[in-house]
C-alpha cells in the first residue's frame, strides 16, 4: 500500500508532460511580436537615414518662376457685338399701277432722291391733264364773277361759289400732279439696296400693304450694338462723362486693321434677364466692311490702373477661401500669398496683396510645391508656338477653355 500511494503522483505528472503541446500559443505571440518590431524599425531606419550618416532630406521640387512687376494696365473688355444699321426702309408702291422700270441693279449702293423704279404714268399723265383743264376753266369763271361783284351785276353768292370752285379744281390738279409724281419711285435714304421684291411687269396695289419692292439699309455710317455687365456701369459712366469711351472692333478675320469709334449711346435702363446694359459705337464704314447682322469682336477699354503689380495669369491658384500665389525666396523656400485680382485681360493679372515688385512667383510646377518647401526654379521650356503668337502652358490652357471649372492647386 504505501508503494502505491508514492507511484500515482509520477504517474499523473508524466502523463501531463506527454499531453502538453510542444510550442504555446504565448510563445507564438511573443516571436511575432519580435518580427513585427524589427520590421516597423527596419522601415523606419529606410525613411529616415541616408547611407547612415542622418536624416534624409526631401528633394528640391524643379519649377519654373517669373518676376512681379509694375506698371499700368488698362481695363478693358472684351464682347461679341452686333452690326445693326443706322436705318433700313421698306420701299413701297404710292400708287396704283403695272411696275414697268427698274432702274438699279440687286445690291447696288444708291444716294437719297436716285430713281429706282417707274409705275406706268399713262392714266395718272391724262389724268393730271385734265385736272390742268378743270382748273384752268374754274379759274377764268372766278376771274369773271370776281369783277361782277364787285360791279354788283351778280349776287356775292354767286361769287363765292365760283371762287370755291376754283380752289376745288386747284386742289384736284395737285392731287393729281402728286400721283404723277409718284409713278417715279425715288430712294428716301442712302443706303444699299437688297433685292428687288417685285419685278417689273407685275401690278402693283398703291396701298402699301403689298410686298416691299425693295428694302435699303443705310451702312454709312453703321452701328455697333454690344453688352457690358451692369458691374462695369460706374466705369462706363466714369469713363463717358470724361469722352474717353470709345469701342474697338477687331477686323483681322476679316482681314482688316482695327477701327475705333467713340461710344455714343449708352441704354438707359439694365436688362433684368441678363444684368447686362447694352452700348453702341458708330462708325463710318466707308469701306462697306461691316454688315447689319454681323458679329464682331469688341474691346473697350473702361480704365487704367496705375502702377499695379503685375503677375502671370498663370501664377493665380484658386484656393478654398481666396485667391493666392506661391512666391519664391531667395532661399528657394516656398511662401504663400493672398491675392485680390484687380483685372484679368487674359495673359496678366493685376493683383492687390503683399507681394513685392521683383519677388518670384511660380508659374509652373505648383502644383508640386508646398509652402515651406523647397523648390529649384528652372528655366522656361520651350514651347511650340504659332506663327506670331506664344503656345500656353497646359495649366494656362485648362483655365482658358471655355466651360472648364477652376483648378485648384
Amino acid at each position: 500500500s504505501p508503494m502505491t500511494i508514492q507511484s500515482s503522483p509520477r504517474t499523473i505528472q508524466d502523463g501531463g508532460a506527454r499531453n502538453r503541446p510542444a510550442h504555446s500559443p504565448y510563445r507564438r505571440f511573443a516571436i511575432g511580436g519580435g518580427a513585427l518590431i524589427l520590421v516597423i524599425a527596419g522601415f523606419y531606419w529606410w525613411t529616415h537615414s541616408g547611407s547612415g550618416t542622418g536624416p534624409r532630406r526631401t528633394p528640391t521640387v524643379p519649377v519654373q518662376a517669373q518676376r512681379a512687376v509694375q506698371r499700368d494696365m488698362a481695363v478693358v473688355k472684351n464682347t461679341i457685338g452686333t452690326v445693326v444699321a443706322n436705318s433700313t426702309v421698306s420701299v413701297t408702291a404710292r400708287v396704283q399701277g403695272q411696275l414697268t422700270k427698274a432702274y438699279f441693279k440687286e445690291g447696288q449702293m444708291v444716294k437719297e432722291n436716285d430713281l429706282l423704279f417707274e409705275i406706268d404714268p399713262r392714266p395718272y399723265q391724262a389724268a393730271y391733264d385734265n385736272a390742268v383743264a378743270t382748273l384752268a376753266s374754274a379759274k377764268s369763271t372766278a376771274d369773271r364773277n370776281q369783277r361782277l361783284s364787285l360791279e354788283n351785276a351778280i349776287s356775292a353768292q354767286q361769287n363765292e361759289t365760283a371762287q370755291a370752285a376754283y380752289l376745288q379744281a386747284k386742289a384736284n390738279a395737285e392731287a393729281a400732279r402728286l400721283n404723277l409724281e409718284f409713278t417715279k419711285i425715288r430712294s428716301p435714304v442712302n443706303g444699299k439696296t437688297g433685292p428687288i421684291m417685285l419685278q417689273p411687269g407685275n401690278l402693283v396695289s398703291g396701298n402699301g400693304l403689298t410686298t416691299p419692292l425693295v428694302t435699303i439699309t443705310q451702312i454709312q455710317p453703321i452701328k455697333v450694338s454690344f453688352n457690358l455687365p451692369q458691374s462695369d456701369l460706374p466705369r462706363i459712366q466714369a469713363r463717358a462723362q470724361h469722352g474717353g469711351l470709345t469701342a474697338t472692333v477687331n477686323l483681322h478675320d476679316a482681314g482688316g486693321e482695327d477701327i475705333t469709334a467713340p461710344v455714343d449711346f449708352i441704354s438707359n435702363a439694365v436688362s433684368n434677364s441678363a444684368g447686362t446694359i447694352e452700348l453702341r459705337a458708330t462708325f463710318a464704314n466707308t469701306d462697306a466692311v461691316l454688315v447689319p447682322g454681323q458679329l464682331v469682336d469688341v474691346t473697350v477699354a473702361l480704365a487704367n490702373i496705375k502702377d499695379a503689380i503685375v503677375v502671370p495669369r498663370v501664377a493665380v491658384n484658386i484656393g478654398p477661401d481666396s485667391q493666392y500665389v506661391y512666391v519664391v525666396t531667395p532661399e528657394h523656400v516656398v511662401e504663400q500669398h493672398n491675392v485680390k485680382v484687380l483685372f484679368d485681360d487674359g495673359n496678366s493679372m493685376a493683383i492687390q496683396s503683399d507681394v513685392k515688385v521683383g519677388e518670384m512667383v511660380i508659374t509652373d510646377g505648383a502644383l508640386r510645391a508646398l509652402p515651406g518647401g523647397k523648390v529649384n526654379v528652372a528655366r522656361p521650356r520651350p514651347q511650340a508656338a504659332a506663327p506670331g503668337a506664344g503656345a500656353p502652358t497646359e495649366i494656362a490652357r485648362r483655365k482658358r477653355e471655355p466651360g472648364s471649372a477652376p483648378r485648384v492647386r
